[in-house]
């Protein structure tokens, strides 16, 4: 059976959205490997939405909590907001608390990625203060550590990301992620699907045995 891998997201601007492109590419190039984009839903009423210059949502499926616990493994992606997930991504994740009271999560991979408006707006700290959510739900968190390679040691040009996982900078909105940081995007992608597929064969060797 395919490994199933979610991509949920929320983006504002496009940006989160735009990295969730390229998290699906570079999974699904892991051979059987199924992957799906969901975003998560908003909560800031169409006129506010309007007055702050949001474009249109994509038409990417809004997920519920409990398909959450169809994945074989999930890769969580918000923008920043003062250094925590934004609160779109935090109400979503608030709504989990019946996967947590049963712990249909606990031991599926999960990931992080992200954006900030600026170099020192979150680029550790969001996914940092994001892993308790994964903790709680007993999820195994899998970060892209230094796996990029000398892409992570870019010192150059601008680039977002960390070990924590792929990032990029929106700056004022109008900056949109480099091919570096889309690059690094795909990677994340790549090497959680050939992780979650490995755990998923374990779990099955287990259970026949």
């Amino acid at each position: 059976m395919a490994t199933k891998v979610y991509i949920v997201y929320y983006s504002m601007y496009g940006h989160v959205e735009k990295l969730a492109q390229e998290i699906k590419k570079g999974a699904a190039s892991v051979e059987g490997v199924e992957v799906k984009l969901w975003q998560v839903p908003e909560t800031l009423p169409e006129e506010v939405l309007g007055k702050m210059g949001a474009p249109p949502k994509t038409d990417a499926p809004c997920i519920t909590p409990n398909e959450l616990a169809e994945a074989d493994g999930v890769l969580f992606g918000f923008p920043t907001r003062f250094g925590m997930m934004a609160a779109q991504f935090k109400a979503f994740m608030d709504a989990t608390g019946g996967l947590w009271r049963t712990q249909d999560l606990a031991g599926k991979p999960a990931g992080i990625f992200y954006s900030t408006g600026s170099q020192g707006g979150g680029q550790e700290t969001t996914p940092l203060t994001a892993i308790t959510q994964l903790v709680h739900h007993g999820m195994i968190f899998v970060p892209i550590g230094y796996t990029f390679g000398a892409g992570m040691f870019e010192m150059e040009n601008l680039k977002g990301g960390s070990p924590y996982g792929a990032g990029t900078f929106a700056g004022d909105g109008s900056r949109q992620p480099s091919e570096l940081e889309l690059a690094q995007a795909f990677h994340q992608g790549k090497y959680f699907a050939g992780i979650a597929k490995k755990l998923k064969g374990t779990a099955s060797l287990v259970s026949i045995e």
